[in-house]
């Protein structure tokens, strides 16, 4: 077997916890369970706890409390080691992009590109001051650019292969799921809700992930005041941070809540499999998915999923089996809250429909498909620099 050395690009990484460093930290595992030596190169400071041998940080502005870094360029050190790499992999088409294209012009190394968010979700959201077709149209030209460079995007579902399409991305596309260590989540051990600061007898509704204003919390929090007055032993636990989190501790208050919102924080991604032992269902109000990793860890620990009837996740979601689909509306949502607080045969199914699903997601599936990728990709950039009279870097 030929060890590939894969090198993994991406404006953020742990011990920022979001769905694009928490799928490059179980994909790297995985690979190297099959034999291979990924590198992540990324931004921050070099003594990050997730600062192993093969995560190479470089100097980076940060923005705000994202867990997001621009920078120029990258390290002479990171540089270096980059030059080793058999592949290039880029998870962001922003920063660490258009610098893995760089390599792969000097280099010859084939790229490719993992187009894990809806980014066209982003542009309206996070770019308020231009129309929206305005934003789209840069958004697509960027994308298009960045594209031309890659041998390979990788879309993490049928939502994102669209929105690619239909911004006009020509490069050649595949569809390969999302996976994680399921493993780690069978094997886990709940939580003890003392320690998170939850009551032992409550209906816990659990939410993990950035509380941006893309993951749509707000509308969250509206359909948890609506359920908790039919369900009042029902508390909704919010596992994270981000930028809005200031504005949605005032929205509790608001809403006449606060006694049964808890603000868990941000925790070590280690810890998300107990955390999430320690619920009775996951619940999301997010329209942005392209198809979220932590909806996959929700399912593998046995969590019914309650969201609303998007695409990025109804691939993963089927409604009545492994979780409840709502319309994209407050009312709907709360409505199938309550229902999983108040029906034990209920949950019970759907707990067990969660298990049975989230086997669809092994990372060891994902990553030998990517691998599969990695290699005919090398194989061709070889061929061709053979039939050019030129030695392979």
């Amino acid at each position: 077997m030929h060890v590939v050395r894969a090198g993994q690009f991406t404006d953020s990484y742990l011990p920022i916890v979001n769905g694009v460093s928490t799928f490059i930290h179980v994909f790297t595992g995985a690979l190297e369970k099959l034999g291979h030596e990924p590198h992540v190169f990324t931004f921050g400071r070099a003594r990050h706890a997730h600062s192993a041998p093969r995560v190479i940080r470089s100097p980076g502005l940060p923005l705000g409390r994202s867990g997001y870094y621009v920078a120029p360029t990258y390290s002479r050190r990171a540089w270096s080691i980059a030059r080793s790499m058999d592949v290039l992999h880029a998870h962001h088409p922003f920063v660490a992009g258009p610098l893995a294209a760089r390599l792969r012009r000097q280099l010859n190394k084939p790229l490719v590109f993992t187009n894990h968010t809806r980014y066209d979700y982003y542009a309206r959201v996070y770019v308020p001051f231009l129309p929206q077709r305005q934003a789209i149209g840069l958004l697509g030209a960027w994308m298009r650019r960045f594209a031309r460079h890659c041998d390979l995007i990788i879309a993490v579902s049928p939502a994102a292969h669209m929105m690619l399409k239909s911004l006009g991305v020509e490069a050649p596309i595949e569809i390969i799921y999302n996976g994680i260590d399921l493993e780690r989540f069978a094997r886990a051990t709940p939580e003890l809700r003392s320690n998170l600061g939850l009551p032992p007898d409550a209906f816990v509704l659990m939410y993990v992930g950035r509380l941006g204003a893309e993951k749509n919390v707000d509308t969250l929090l509206e359909g948890y005041a609506i359920t908790r007055r039919s369900a009042p032993q029902a508390i909704l636990a919010l596992v994270g941070d981000g930028p809005h989190t200031p504005r949605l501790r005032e929205r509790v208050s608001q809403l006449g809540v606060a006694g049964g919102v808890r603000f868990l924080d941000m925790h070590p991604y280690d810890r998300v499999p107990s955390i999430l032992g320690a619920a009775d269902a996951f619940v999301t109000a997010s329209i942005s998915e392209g198809h979220p990793m932590t909806i996959i860890e929700a399912l593998a620990a046995g969590q019914p999923v309650l969201a609303f009837d998007v695409a990025g996740i109804r691939e993963t979601v089927i409604d009545g089996e492994n979780g409840l689909l709502a319309h994209v509306d407050v009312q709907s949502l709360a409505r199938n809250m309550e229902r999983v607080a108040t029906d034990a045969e209920l949950r019970a199914r759907l707990s067990a429909g969660a298990r049975r699903t989230a086997a669809r997601h092994d990372i060891e599936t994902t990553a030998q498909r990517i691998v599969e990728h990695y290699e005919y990709l090398i194989r061709e950039r070889q061929k061709n620099s053979r039939s050019l009279g030129t030695a392979h870097p």
